[in-house]
Formats: C-alpha cells, sequence, structure tokens
C-alpha cells in the first residue's frame, strides 16, 4: 500500500508546524508546494513528515520539520533579497529559501552532499540557487554583503566575520553554543550599524565544521 504524502503533509503543518508557532500563510503555503519527501534519501522517504532529524551522507542530519518552518517564518526573506545558506544540506531549505528570495548563495563543505543538493534542485527547476563547495563557517565574502544569513548547523560562537557581511536591516540566523546547551538566536543588523539579538529557543544540534571556537578564561 503507497504511503498518502499529501495527507502525511497535512499532518505534518496542523500537529508539528501550528503548534510550534508557525502561523504564517505564506509558509504554510510554502511547505505545502515544496515537496518535503523529494529531498530526503529515499530509504527515509515514509519518514520525511516525522518529527525527527533524518540522516544525509556523511554523518550530517536534516533539521525536523518543524525547525525548517519556524526559521523561515523567523528570517521572513523577501523578494529582492540575497540569502546566505552555510550548510547546504538536502538542498530542503535552500529550496524554501529561494522560493523566496532573489538568489541564495548555498555552501556546503561536504562535496557529495552538495552535489545530490545540485541535482534535486535542478530536477524541480530551482534556478535562482547557487551551490558552492567551499567553507563558510568564518563567513563567505564572495557576494556580501547579505540580507539573511542562515548557519543550518551549531556553532560555539557567532563568527564576527559573518556579522560584518550581514546588510543594514538584514538578519542572521544561527544555533549558538556547546552541547548540551544551545539557543537559537535571530540577529538583526540595525539601520545605525548595531546589532539586536533574539533568542527564540532552546535545542541541541550537530555543530558546524570547523566552527569558531569562544573564548576560553586562561587562570
Amino acid at each position: 500500500m503507497s504511503m498518502d504524502f499529501e495527507l502525511a503533509r497535512h499532518n505534518m503543518i496542523e500537529q508539528q508546524i501550528r503548534t510550534w508557532d508557525v502561523l504564517d500563510p505564506e509558509v504554510l503555503a510554502l511547505l505545502r508546494r515544496i515537496k518535503r519527501e523529494e529531498y530526503v534519501l529515499p530509504v527515509y522517504q515514509a519518514l520525511a513528515f516525522a518529527d525527527l532529524e533524518l540522516p544525509l551522507t556523511g554523518g550530517k542530519k536534516m533539521w525536523q520539520p518543524k525547525f525548517e518552518a519556524r526559521v523561515v517564518q523567523e528570517l521572513a526573506v523577501k523578494p529582492g533579497e540575497r540569502v546566505l545558506e552555510v550548510g547546504t544540506g538536502s538542498g530542503y531549505l535552500t529550496a524554501l529559501l529561494a522560493a523566496r528570495a532573489l538568489q541564495v548563495v548555498s555552501v556546503e563543505i561536504d562535496p557529495e552532499l552538495s552535489a545530490a543538493a545540485q541535482k534535486r534542485l535542478a530536477q524541480h527547476s530551482v534556478n535562482n540557487a547557487s551551490l558552492v563547495v567551499g567553507d563558510a563557517a568564518r563567513g563567505w565574502k564572495a557576494g556580501e554583503p547579505y540580507d539573511v544569513i542562515v548557519f543550518t548547523a551549531s556553532t560555539p560562537a557567532l563568527p564576527e566575520t559573518a556579522l560584518q557581511d550581514l546588510r543594514p536591516g538584514g538578519r542572521l540566523f544561527a544555533v549558538v553554543g556547546e552541547a548540551p546547551v544551545m539557543t537559537a538566536q535571530l540577529i538583526r543588523r540595525l539601520a545605525d550599524g548595531g546589532l539586536r539579538t533574539q533568542a527564540l529557543f532552546e535545542t541541541c544540534i550537530e555543530p558546524l565544521v570547523n566552527a569558531v571556537a569562544p573564548e576560553r578564561f586562561v587562570f
């Protein structure tokens, strides 16, 4: 018996996404339109809508659906904006961001992950996402400044270089801290150049390869 993906998608939105305060009708419409099951590894397709982190190649993991939806809502990407995604992963979040942005530059350190995501995005005619193999843990100067920056893995400390790449009015999402205590943060660059940080929720996700280490006190 084949799986009813549309029913599973509906249940995911109603039971997971809405209960995590994701109520923006545009975001909910995106989740219905962009097929999450087509971005997971085939072996996990039946779990595409489960409240789980799903494995990817290279030991990486795909965010939970509610996490992805909440981040897209908080970033509130607008037409005409340029986005930097640090860590392409499956390409699903890339597709969600690209649906709202002028352009997404997505940098992935794992060539195999990047190639697989590129193939998926091409299959779905996502033409405004540029996938690059590289290390953006400390920012990515090519194409900066950006209106939106999103880190898809955690970092013990926010890299100052990434903050410098953020345009006035821009937003940066990152999960900051070390296991077991991490905080999802939204940082806004104010018109006067200052920064405003908003703590969204506590979580614990995989660390970014080559993440910036926090300063340690030496006694």
